[in-house]
C-alpha cells in the first residue's frame, strides 16, 4: 500500500518544480551541463516522502497478542475460532508476513462453524488468490482439483421450517363448513380451512377462534396484497407441502403474504424457491432489498455469495454499494449472522485497494466500527477508519477514530493523532506525543521513526538512529540520512547508506532513491540499470511521487548508455551471475528482452533471480510469462512444472517434468525432475535417482550458467550420500565455469575432511567475489574459531540483519557464559522486528532454564502460532504448561 497510504506532505512539490528529461537532454560527452541545475531542482529530485500512517493492527508486544490468541484457540469456543484466526491474520499483515496471513486466512475458513463465516473466508481466499487461475487449470491437466472456493448451496445449511400450528376449534362452527373461500377481487379461491389453518397461529385463529372470519365462508382477502394467482399457490402448499415452479412475482407475493400472516413454513418454502433463482448480480441486487425487509436469510445469503464471488468488480455497482453501506444492524444480521465484522473486514480491504480516499471505503470502514464487538475489534476498526479520514484531510473525524482506537489500547494510532496535530499546526504536540510514548512503553523503532518527523538537525538524526538500531528493517531512515548526506555532496556515505538497507531488502522506494542519486551523478549506466530492475518487479511503477512512468524514464536514460549486442549481454549476464550481482543480473535481463533473443528462457531465468531476491509474486509473473513465450511444448511443461512445483504441488511439478522428457530429453527437464524429486522427501533412496537425473541434465546442451547450478547441487548430494571426492569435483568443475557459489559447497567438503583452515579460505574467495555476501560470511563463522566467528557474524547483521543465525549464536554464547539477561535481550532485539520460529524457540528454552515458566508458556505459544506442527516446539510447549502452576 505505499503508492495508496502516503502522507500528504508528498504531494507539496508541483510539477513544474521537476522536469526529469532536462537531466537527460544533453549530448553523450556534454553532461557537465547538468551540473548547473539549481538546488531546488535537486532537493526535488532526491525527495524523501514521509513514512504513511499505515492501516495496520500493530500492537506494542505482537507476541504477547499471539500468544493469548493461541491460548484461547486452544481452551475457547469452537465457534469463536473464525473470529481468532482472523485477528491472527491482522496481527500478521501487521508484521508483513504474507504467508503467514494466508495460513491464518485459510485456517478461519476452515475452522467456520456457520454459513456466514464460510462464505466470507472464502470469498476472501478466493479473492487473494486472483491471478491464479492458470494454476488451477495446470492442476486439472493432471487430474487433480484444486482446492478452490466453491459455490456453496446455501439452502441445505439452514434448517428446513417445520412449525406445526396445534390449537382448538370453535364449538359454534356450522355443519359443512371445512371449506373456505378467499374473495380477492372479484375471484374466489377455494381452500381447506383446516389445511390454511395449519400455516400458522394467525390462520388458526381468525379461522377456528372467536373471529367473526371462523363463521364466514367467504373471506375477503382483496386488501393484502396476494393476486387469486398466489392464494391458489398458498392453497396448494397447503395441501402438498410445496411449491410449484411459479414465477418471481408470485414467489415475492407469496414470502410477503407468508411473512405477513406469520406462515413460518411457507415463508421458509418461499425464501428457499426464491433462492435458487438467484444466479447472476442482477438478480441479487434485485432481490436483496427483499430479503432484508421480509427477514428471509437463504435468499439473502444467496444474494450475498454472488457479491462476494465477484469481488472486487462488484464494488464498481452503484447498487451492490449501497446495499453494503446502507444495511442496519438488523439487515446485516439477516444477510451474514454474527460475521458482520469478518465481511466488513473484508469488503474495506477491498474497498482500500480501489481507492482508499473514496466514500465508499469510509462507509465501509464506519460499518467495520459499527460492528466491532471486542476491544481488539475496535482497535483496528478505528485504526483504519481514522488512516482513511487523514488522508482525506478530515482531521477532525481523524483525531477522534485515532483517539478511539488509541484509548482502547492501539498504541501504534499515536502516530496519526500526531499527524493530525502537525496538520493543526501543533508541531510541539506532535513531538510530545510520542515523547509520551516512549516513556510509557517498551520504545519500538517505529516511535523514534515518527518521533523524528517532528525534531530537527541533531535530534532528528539521532531519533533515526535509535528507529534503526530498534528496527532496522524500517526503509525511512536509510532513505533520510541518504538523501541528507547526498544534499552535503558526501556521494560516497550516500551510496553506502542506500546500498546498506539494498543489500536484504529490494524495495522500491530505495531504488527509485539511488536511480536519482545515479541522475545526479551523471552515472546513467547505473541509473539505467536500477531502472530496469525496478521495472522487472513492477513493470506500471511511476516514479516522482506517481508522476511519472519508470518505463518513459528508462527510455529517456537509455539514449546516454551505449546499447549492447546480445553477445555483449550474456557477456554482461554471466560477469553478474558470477558475482553474485542480482540486481545488476535482473537489469541485464530485462534489456535482453527487448531483442530477438528466446524469451522463454530469459523469463525463466529472470524467475530465478526474483525467487533469490525474495520476490515471490514478481517471480511468478515471470514464470508464467516463460510459460507464454515458451519455444516448444517440452520446453512449456518444464515451466508449468517450476509453477506447480512452486505453488506447492511438488507430485505434479514431477509429473509435467516427466511429461516434457518424454517429449524430448532436455537440461531443463532433467534438472527439474531432479529438483523436484530431492525435495520430495528425506528418502536416502532418492538420492541414486536425483544424481543420475542430474548427470543426465549434464549431458544436454545448456549455458555454463545452468550448467554450474547443477554442477554445485549435484556435489550437495554426493555430500549428503558421503561421496566427498566426487562432491568436490563437481564443485571444482563448477567454479572453472564461474559458478561462484560452488565455493560453498567446497568449503563444506574441506570441513568433512577436518580440514578447517582450507574451508575458511574456501568461503574467504566467495566473500571477495559475490557482491551479496552476507550468507558467506554467516557461512565461514562455522569455520573459525569463537571470536573470528563473532566477527563475521556481526558484518552478517550489519548486511542483514534479517538473518537470524547470528542473534541465535551471540545469545547461545552468552548464556553459556551464564549471562542470562544478556542472552534474552539478545533474542529479545530481532524478535522486536522478526516474528521468527527459532528466535522464539530459543528464548522459550531459555526462559524455562531460568525458571520463568510464564515467559516460556507465552514464547511457546507464540512460536506455534507462527508452526502450529512444529515437533520440537510442541514438545518444550507441553513440558513448559506442565510446569504451569
Amino acid at each position: 500500500m505505499r503508492n495508496i497510504f502516503q502522507s500528504d506532505s508528498c504531494k507539496e512539490t508541483q510539477l513544474h518544480a521537476l522536469n526529469p528529461q532536462s537531466w537527460l537532454q544533453v549530448e553523450r560527452g556534454k553532461l557537465s551541463k547538468v551540473a548547473s541545475h539549481a538546488s531546488s531542482s535537486i532537493e526535488s529530485l532526491i525527495k524523501v516522502v514521509e513514512p504513511a500512517v499505515l492501516p495496520l493492527y500493530k500492537p506494542i508486544d505482537y507476541v504477547e497478542v499471539l500468544a493469548q490468541i493461541h491460548e484461547e484457540l486452544e481452551t475457547g469456543l469452537l465457534s469463536e475460532r473464525s473470529n481468532l484466526y482472523l485477528l491472527q491474520f491482522q496481527v500478521f499483515r501487521g508484521l508483513g508476513e504474507s504467508k503467514l496471513l494466508q495460513r491464518s486466512l485459510h485456517s478461519a475458513w476452515q475452522s467456520a462453524t456457520t454459513v456466514y463465516e464460510e462464505l466470507v473466508f472464502g470469498a476472501w481466499l478466493k479473492y487473494e488468490k486472483q491471478g491464479e487461475e492458470l494454476i488451477s487449470d495446470l492442476l486439472a491437466s493432471c487430474g487433480k482439483c484444486s482446492q478452490e472456493f466453491w459455490r456453496i448451496d446455501i439452502a441445505s445449511r439452514f434448517p428446513i421450517q417445520t412449525v406445526e400450528v396445534v390449537g382448538t376449534y370453535n364449538s359454534n362452527l356450522s355443519n359443512g363448513s371445512a371449506t373456505v373461500f378467499f374473495q380477492i377481487g372479484r375471484e374466489k379461491i377455494s381452500c381447506d380451512r383446516q389445511k390454511i389453518a395449519s400455516l400458522s397461529i394467525p390462520f388458526h385463529t381468525m379461522l377456528n377462534g372467536c373471529f367473526t372470519e371462523s363463521l364466514r365462508e367467504v373471506i375477503d382477502l382483496s386488501e393484502n396484497g396476494i393476486s387469486p394467482n398466489s392464494m391458489r399457490a398458498v392453497s396448494d402448499f397447503s395441501y402438498t407441502g410445496q411449491l410449484c415452479d411459479l414465477s418471481l412475482d408470485v414467489l415475492l407475493e407469496i414470502l410477503i403474504f407468508a411473512n405477513k400472516f406469520c406462515c413460518e413454513k411457507l415463508k421458509d418454502a418461499c425464501d428457499r424457491k426464491l433462492a435458487s433463482l438467484v444466479s447472476s448480480r442482477q438478480d441479487a441486487i434485485e432481490l436483496m432489498d427483499c430479503a432484508l425487509e421480509e427477514n428471509s436469510p437463504v435468499l439473502a445469503v444467496s444474494c450475498l455469495q454472488v457479491f462476494l464471488r465477484e469481488l472486487p468488480e462488484c464494488l464498481n455497482d452503484e447498487l451492490v454499494v449501497k446495499i453494503f453501506s446502507n444495511a442496519t444492524k438488523q439487515q446485516r444480521l439477516i444477510m451474514v449472522g454474527q460475521a458482520s465484522f469478518s465481511l466488513y473486514c473484508l469488503l474495506s480491504e477491498v474497498a482500500m485497494s480501489i481507492d482508499p480516499r473514496s466514500d465508499v471505503t469510509a462507509c465501509f470502514l464506519e460499518k467495520l466500527v459499527e460492528s466491532a464487538i471486542t476491544d481488539r475489534q475496535k482497535q483496528i476498526a478505528y485504526h483504519q477508519l481514522g488512516c482513511v479520514r487523514l488522508l482525506r484531510k478530515e482531521y477532525s473525524e481523524a483525531e477522534c477514530h485515532f483517539n478511539a482506537a488509541f484509548t482502547t489500547g492501539h498504541v501504534y494510532s499515536v502516530s496519526g493523532l500526531a499527524r493530525v496535530a502537525r496538520f493543526k499546526g501543533n508541531k510541539r504536540q506532535s513531538y510530545e506525543k510520542l515523547s509520551s510514548v516512549i516513556l510509557s512503553y517498551q520504545p519500538l523503532g517505529w516511535m523514534y521513526q515518527e518521533r523524528s518527523l517532528y525534531a530537527d538537525g541533531d535530534s532528528r538524526w539521532e531519533d533515526l538512529d535509535k528507529a534503526t538500531e530498534l528496527d532496522p528493517t524500517l526503509i525511512y531512515p536509510y532513505m533520510y540520512r541518504a538523501a541528507s548526506l547526498m544534499r552535503k555532496d558526501d556521494v560516497k556515505l550516500a551510496l553506502a547508506e542506500i546500498n546498506r538497507v539494498l543489500g536484504f531488502k529490494l524495495a522500491l522506494e530505495c531504488l527509485e532513491l539511488r536511480f536519482c542519486f545515479y541522475l545526479l551523478l551523471e552515472d546513467y549506466k547505473s541509473a539505467l540499470c536500477d531502472v530496469q530492475a525496478i521495472l522487472t518487479l513492477s513493470p506500471e511503477y511511476r516514479m516522482f511521487e506517481g508522476r511519472v512512468a519508470a518505463s518513459q524514464l528508462r527510455t529517456l536514460v537509455r539514449e546516454h548508455v551505449e546499447q549492447w549486442t546480445t553477445a555483449d549481454c550474456w557477456l554482461q549476464l554471466y560477469d553478474r551471475w558470477s558475482s553474485v550481482d542480482d540486481i545488476g543480473s535482473l537489469s541485464v535481463i530485462y534489456q535482453m528482452l527487448e531483442s530477438d533473443a528466446a524469451k522463454g528462457v530469459l523469463y525463466f531465468r529472470q524467475s530465478l533471480l526474483l525467487l533469490r531476491l525474495n520476490c515471490p509474486e514478481a517471480a511468478m509473473r515471470s514464470l508464467q510469462l516463460a510459460r507464454q513465450h515458451a519455444g516448444s511444448e517440452n520446453e512449456r511443461l518444464v515451466y508449468e512444472g517450476w509453477i506447480l512445483y512452486d505453488t506447492g504441488h511438488c507430485e505434479e511439478g514431477l509429473r509435467k517434468a516427466e511429461e516434457s522428457i518424454t517429449l524430448q530429453r532436455s537440461f531443463e527437464a532433467f534438472f527439474l525432475k531432479a529438483y523436484a524429486l530431492a525435495d520430495s522427501g528425506p528418502d536416502p533412496s532418492c538420492s541414486a535417482t536425483v544424481v543420475s537425473l542430474l548427470q543426465e541434465a549434464l549431458q544436454c546442451p545448456s549455458d555454463r550458467l545452468r550448467k554450474g547450478q547443477a554442477l554445485n547441487n549435484l556435489g550437495s548430494v554426493y555430500v549428503d550420500c558421503g561421496k566427498l571426492e566426487l562432491a568436490a569435483d563437481c564443485y571444482i568443475s563448477a567454479l572453472k565455469i564461474r559458478h561462484t557459489r560452488a565455493h560453498q559447497g567446497l568449503a563444506r567438503v574441506h570441513f568433512l575432511k577436518n580440514e578447517r583452515n582450507a574451508a575458511y579460505e574456501e568461503m574467504t574467495k566467495l566473500i571477495e567475489k559475490a557482491r551479496n555476501n552476507a550468507s558467506a560470511y554467516e557461512k565461514r563463522s562455522e569455520y573459525c574459531d569463537r571470536d573470528l566467528s563473532k566477527e563475521d557474524l556481526q558484518m552478517v547483521t550489519q548486511l542483514d540483519p534479517l538473518r537470524v543465525y547470528p542473534y541465535r549464536y551471540r545469545a547461545a554464547v552468552l548464556m553459556d557464559s551464564h549471562k542470562e539477561k544478556e542472552a534474552i535481550a539478545e533474542l529479545t532485539r530481532a524478535i522486536a522486528f522478526k516474528a521468527d520460529l527459532h528466535l522464539l524457540h530459543l528464548r522459550a528454552a531459555f526462559h524455562e532454564h531460568i525458571g520463568d515458566v510464564s515467559s516460556a508458556l507465552r514464547d511457546c505459544r507464540a512460536a506455534l502460532s507462527l508452526d502450529p506442527n512444529h515437533q520440537e516446539m510442541l514438545e518444550l510447549h507441553r513440558r513448559v504448561y506442565s510446569q504451569e502452576p
